[in-house]
């Protein structure tokens, strides 16, 4: 029987509401997570919350560099504000590796309303700044954390998006891990309408007054 391999995922700048729901969601599911944060206490603080509700010790706390470094993929869930310093900071620790960028370039005063980067896309500038030695894919735009922290499955489906098929499978996998559907939605050029509709959905919350309005992919596959 083959020995199964267990990833170790570092969600970088993850104390915020998506990184910890994620975290969760993955650590139940078998994965190695840990929480990356600029503060080492405060990352420890997050994982051992995450823990207690988990009622298990098995999500840990370290700072973002240790964590890039220590890690087989990188979720970063960082505001877009950091985004750039973040990655920045941390190129050299994520060579070889794939990086998740879950950012969405929003309006600092109007979050209804996209702030595309020059590259195009958070994942466009992501992989802009790191090169060619990672391979970055974009997905979780459009997923509120107000689903994710829940214990149920999420009526949301992630697209995911990135310039290599292998990479885009991986993520693929932790969608699925995480209790949700995934989509291949191409290369990574798409990523910039992925992420524009988050600030479509942020507006459908505000003007309809709903709590984490997803996206759901409708239609028959046709029989092999």
């Amino acid at each position: 029987m083959t020995e199964r391999i267990i990833l170790t995922l570092a969600i970088l700048g993850g104390t915020g509401h998506e990184g910890q729901a994620l975290a969760a969601r993955w650590a139940k599911a078998g994965y190695h997570v840990v929480i990356g944060s600029r503060s080492r206490a405060k990352a420890d603080k997050i994982a051992a919350a995450v823990n207690e509700r988990l009622g298990e010790e098995v999500v840990h706390g370290m700072e973002n560099a240790e964590a890039a470094a220590a890690c087989d993929i990188a979720v970063l869930t960082v505001p877009f504000e950091a985004h750039r310093s973040t990655l920045e900071a941390l190129k050299d620790h994520l060579k070889g590796k794939v990086l998740v960028d879950v950012s969405a370039p929003l309006q600092p005063d109007n979050p209804t309303a996209v702030r595309m980067p020059e590259a195009g896309s958070a994942a466009q500038e992501a992989q802009s700044i790191l090169g060619s030695a990672v391979e970055v894919v974009a997905a979780f735009q459009n997923v509120s954390h107000t689903h994710l922290k829940r214990d149920v499955p999420v009526a949301c489906d992630v697209l995911v998006c990135g310039d290599d098929e292998a990479a885009r499978q991986q993520v693929l996998q932790l969608v699925k891990a995480a209790g949700l559907v995934g989509w291949d939605a191409g290369p990574l050029q798409n990523a910039m309408v992925v992420e524009g509709l988050t600030a479509i959905l942020l507006g459908i919350n505000k003007r309809y007054k709903i709590k984490g309005a997803g996206i759901r992919i409708t239609g028959e596959q046709e029989p092999e």
